[in-house]
């Protein structure tokens, strides 16, 4: 297998100067991200991905998890990678210090979690869920319940998991038939079934905190009836110390495409009476509560495609270097070269590094919104930073997933013949990638949020605001001397104009014809995508640029920029003129067949 190495150089210009971490770590309590301690952090980690994690990536996809008599063992090194992540502190980098987290912002956060995703996808998905459980218990929980689970959730001495999804309980959350029933002291019996839940069931912990959602008797129909409990695996005693185990039980586990070693669990609560459950809140307010959580996952999840994207094509890249086959189309050599040097393998490869890097800098950008959403003095900027980063939710789930896609079919791509054989490795990262657009909301659903929640209901106003930031950029960029940036601020401004005439008809139709804007609601967000994917980047242009004359620059790694960046500027941001049509007239046609016809 070709090893990962973490991209530690693009990574720290990106957040220096495209997402400026420096202002974030300015904020109230983040001030221990010193310029210092950051570089530390991302040195350390990326000697966890490469020397711990990537390498049994490959192994555990061929052994998968297994159930035995109702114990899940995880492949091969999983359990002891598990105790190197936690006893190193990876699990607290973002968390209250209240709690034993370390108080760094989620900007530095998903940069850390975009390397765990790289080295082994599988292995990263249990903390990011445990991380997300977090985050509901610290916005929701009771201080009793913050008392009980937080320390050990951040630890990683317990996990968390996300129970939503049930046979007939997909997309529609507001179908589930779990059920709540008071105990009469204060606690509830549950019983039902959930699929679909990750690490529902493992070794790597004593115990696992389960966040299940489910209906109370006297619940309203729908998903205003839906209520949220904690459910763990061992009850735990008031003074913190595990009890008896709980009436709940890993039922099978899910045999799939990708993320083998991932435990893809059914569980089921409450065989024997009812598993006991703890209130979260108020009743019935439990998809409000598990949307805290559920955007958690939705970064996570878009940090996923980041992640799988620069595994894939660092591995096609490397094996392009090696691959010798047919003489190059220019020069006088008559021997073969290196596949590299053919133009078509150079525009894979550059079609996946310039978006990949364009999408690296927008789930770095979302995250960098939520922590000034958090903490920022001005109440005014904490609500922009809020209605940004719900812009840019979906936004990063969907493009950056669908990247990790596409990144992945052309590594395999790359490779020929070699990358249809599952030995090379090629093959996993694409079986893998494949499940980032379906959970945590399919890319359909994200798209439907976009459009609806984050564009529609607020008249464009957030939309508008960044496209406003998006025509300065352009015209800075275009400001700049040579015939890149030139191109780059042209192509940037004219991408922005067409996604600004998307926005005006989403806008002015959402209400008017609901299915319209439904119909062109991918490619809505897809354009979004590249035009900010297209911004992010002129902003990294335009600083690798003015960065080319000081003193002590890698001048080979900014002039990479720069061409990257005139590469999707040729190539990627002239896509959106062909979705403006499909946007705005398209769903004629979706509408119009019946279902028989199909």
């Amino acid at each position: 297998m070709i090893p990962y190495n973490a991209p530690i150089q693009d990574i720290r210009f990106t957040l220096n100067h495209v997402v400026d971490l420096p202002a974030v770590a300015a904020l109230p309590g983040y001030e221990a991200a010193s310029p210092d301690l950051v570089d530390a952090v991302l040195e350390e980690a990326g000697k966890l991905a490469r020397d711990v994690l990537a390498p049994i990536n490959w192994q555990g996809d061929q052994e998968g998890a297994v159930l035995d008599n109702g114990v899940v063992r995880t492949p091969t090194g999983f359990k002891e990678a598990y105790r190197a992540y936690a006893e190193g502190g990876w699990n607290s980098v973002p968390f209250d210090p209240e709690h034993g987290g370390q108080g760094l912002p989620w900007t530095l956060a998903m940069p850390i979690q975009e390397m765990w995703n790289a080295a082994n996808m599988s292995f990263a998905l249990c903390p990011m869920l445990n991380q997300g459980a977090v985050e509901l218990l610290t916005e929701h929980g009771s201080e009793e319940q913050k008392r009980l689970y937080l320390e050990k959730m951040i630890s990683g001495e317990w996990t968390g998991t996300m129970n939503l999804t049930e046979p007939q309980a997909g997309s529609d959350v507001g179908a589930v038939r779990s059920r709540a029933v008071p105990a009469g002291d204060g606690t509830y019996r549950i019983t039902g079934q959930k699929i679909f839940i990750t690490y529902g069931e493992h070794d790597f912990t004593s115990n696992i905190i389960h966040m299940v959602l489910a209906r109370t008797p006297d619940a309203p129909p729908g998903v205003k009836g839906i209520s949220l409990f904690i459910v763990p695996k061992f009850l735990v005693n008031p003074d913190g110390s595990p009890g008896a185990r709980n009436d709940l039980r890993c039922a099978g586990l899910e045999h799939k495409l990708g993320i083998h070693a991932s435990p893809t669990a059914v569980m089921a609560f409450g065989d024997n009476g009812g598993a006991t459950g703890f209130l979260i809140g108020e009743e019935n307010r439990g998809i409000e509560y598990m949307f805290t959580m559920m955007n958690n996952a939705r970064l996570g999840v878009g940090v996923q495609g980041v992640g799988i994207a620069e595994r894939a094509y660092q591995q096609a890249r490397d094996y392009a270097k090696t691959r010798v086959q047919s003489r190059a189309l220019t020069g006088r050599d008559p021997g073969p070269v290196a596949i590299i040097n053919h133009p078509d393998v150079r525009r894979m490869l550059l079609t996946a590094k310039s978006q990949i890097e364009a999408a690296r800098a927008l789930s770095y950008l979302t995250a960098s919104a939520f922590d000034r959403a958090k903490r920022h003095p001005d109440a005014e900027e904490r609500r922009r930073a809020k209605a940004l980063n719900d812009l840019l939710t979906p936004i990063t789930k969907a493009w950056c997933t669908d990247l990790g896609v596409e990144s992945a079919s052309l590594g395999v791509q790359v490779h020929g013949g070699m990358g249809f054989i599952e030995e090379t490795g090629a093959a996993q990262h694409l079986r893998d990638a494949r499940i980032a657009p379906i959970y945590e909301g399919t890319n359909g659903i994200q798209a439907n949020d976009l459009v609806f929640r984050k564009v529609a209901r607020d008249g464009g106003e957030t939309a508008l605001r960044l496209l406003a930031e998006i025509r300065d950029t352009a015209a800075a960029a275009k400001d700049r001397p040579g015939d890149d940036m030139a191109v780059i601020g042209g192509n940037l401004a004219d991408a922005a104009a067409a996604l600004e005439q998307a926005t005006s008809w989403v806008v002015e139709t959402a209400k008017s014809d609901p299915a319209a804007v439904a119909a062109g609601a991918v490619p809505y967000l897809r354009m979004s995508g590249i035009v900010i994917g297209g911004w992010l980047s002129a902003k990294a242009a335009i600083a690798a640029q003015a960065l080319m004359a000081a003193p002590g620059e890698d001048r080979r790694f900014l002039d990479g920029k720069l061409i990257t960046t005139r590469f999707y500027a040729d190539q990627i941001l002239p896509q959106v003129h062909g979705l403006l049509k499909p946007i705005v007239e398209g769903h004629r046609a979706v509408m119009a067949l019946d279902a028989e016809q199909f």
